[in-house]
Parts: structure tokens; C-alpha cells; sequence
């Protein structure tokens, strides 16, 4: 896979892209990531980037030319394009493994108040990674890399990915290690029982506990197993016992 990122602060992606499995799937050629200053395609004396809004209003607004020339640069009928934008879809696990299927991802960083409008008709998806307004789309970029980059094939071990909160519409099952005991509290016996389908229930019964009372909109979504609705039935009936 490549990844290119346009940005105006390359320099903030230096400590991402040299950590842990990034560092690793680009040394194992996995990934290949390139970040481009979309500066250095301003065609004005001053490598001016951005200017103030037609019609008035507050802050700088990027102009399409820098980044739109950078772009042309890169593009190929491979592309996939992203505009980072609090107006776009939520990344979500499942669309993060269908990004990673992709051959060349392309993410457009903006800055400032916004950016000219006209950018959106050279984009194929935009996207947000929550309710929230960031400075800049570099960090959301890297939000977006890291998700998809890890479930590249070799990057870790597929088993590391399947079980994560929302790989199956569920939150993830506690986890445990040494010591056993920590200021007065011990792993859970069946975790210790060395009996694997014992084991695999109590997870799928915790995922299903952590998923009913932290995020049950996700419960709203899913289609459940004749095991996973029994074990449903039990933590409702629990609940209701304990509100009386």
C-alpha cells in the first residue's frame, strides 16, 4: 500500500511515522508513506496558501490551487482521495478495514478557518473521526493511518486484530496479566482454568456485558447468535433484578 498526506506541518507526522508497527510496516515495505508541504506548489512569489473568504467572515481559507496542484501530481487510477473534515463520515473499524484493502490512499490535510469549497469535486470520500473541531487535519491523518496501517497483512498478527472493540460489533472481553494478584484483586479464575471453551464463553459473555452497559447502540446494529441472545437474556434479567 502507499499512503500520501498533503500537509502544511510535515514535520508533525517525524515521531508517528518512526514509532512502533508504523516504524515497522514501512521498514518491512508494508506501507509506504510520503507527506508533501502542498506549499511548495503555491504559484504566487510568496508561497502563499491561503486568503481571506469571498463574502467576508472570520479567518484564512485555503486556496484550491496549492493543494489541487499537488494533488494532480500524485493521483493515479488507483487513488483513493480523503478530505479530513469535521463533515465527513466517522472512521469507523469497518471502514477502516475496507480502507486497508485499498492500493494508494491519498489524505488531504486542511488548516485554518476551511478551504475552498471547489476541493471537494477532486475528493472521493471525507472523512472525520468525531463531533469535534482539531486545529488542523494532521493528527485526524494519522488517526486514519494508524487504523488502517495496522490491519495491513503482516503488520501484526491477525489474531491481535480480530478481537478488538468493534471488529465484530462488540467491545472488547477484558484482559489480564501478571501478577496475578494486585492490591487485593486476582484474575478471574476461568482465565486461569486452562479450559479454552469455558474461556471462550466468559469472553463472549464480558464483550456482550461491556457492549450492554457502555455503548448498547452498538447491540442495535448487530445480528445476534441463538448463544450471544441467551447470554443477553441473562445480563437484562441481572440488570432488572438489581434496579428493584
Amino acid at each position: 500500500m502507499k499512503i500520501d498526506i498533503l500537509s502544511l506541518f510535515p514535520e508533525m507526522f517525524d515521531g508517528f511515522l518512526n514509532t512502533s508497527i508504523i516504524k515497522r510496516a514501512i521498514d518491512t515495505s508494508l506501507v509506504e508513506v510520503r507527506i508533501h508541504d502542498f506549499r511548495e506548489f503555491a504559484d504566487n512569489k510568496h508561497k502563499k496558501v491561503d486568503d481571506y473568504p469571498y463574502g467576508g467572515g472570520q479567518g484564512m481559507v485555503l486556496m484550491c490551487q496549492p493543494i489541487l496542484d499537488c494533488l494532480k501530481s500524485l493521483v493515479t487510477k488507483d487513488s483513493l482521495v480523503i478530505l479530513m473534515s469535521p463533515q465527513g463520515q466517522t472512521l469507523q473499524q469497518a471502514y477502516s478495514q475496507k480502507l486497508s484493502l485499498e492500493k494508494h490512499l491519498i489524505i488531504i490535510c486542511g488548516h485554518y478557518e476551511g478551504f475552498d469549497e471547489r476541493i471537494r469535486d477532486y475528493v472521493d470520500v471525507e472523512i472525520s473521526i468525531g463531533d469535534y473541531v482539531l486545529t488542523g487535519g494532521e493528527l485526524a491523518s494519522m488517526v486514519v493511518c494508524d487504523s488502517v496501517i495496522r490491519l495491513l497483512e503482516g503488520a501484526i498478527r491477525e489474531t491481535s486484530h480480530e478481537d478488538d472493540s468493534f471488529s465484530d460489533g462488540l467491545l472488547e472481553y477484558p484482559q489480564y496479566t501478571r501478577p496475578y494478584e494486585y492490591d487485593g484483586t486476582v484474575v478471574p479464575d476461568v482465565l486461569m482454568s486452562g479450559h479454552h471453551e469455558n474461556i471462550r464463553k466468559w469472553r463472549l459473555q464480558q464483550s456482550l456485558m461491556k457492549t450492554y452497559y457502555k455503548r448498547p447502540d452498538l447491540l442495535q446494529k448487530r445480528e445476534f447468535t441463538e448463544e450471544e441472545i441467551n447470554i443477553l437474556k441473562e445480563i437484562t434479567k441481572k440488570r432488572l433484578i438489581l434496579s428493584l
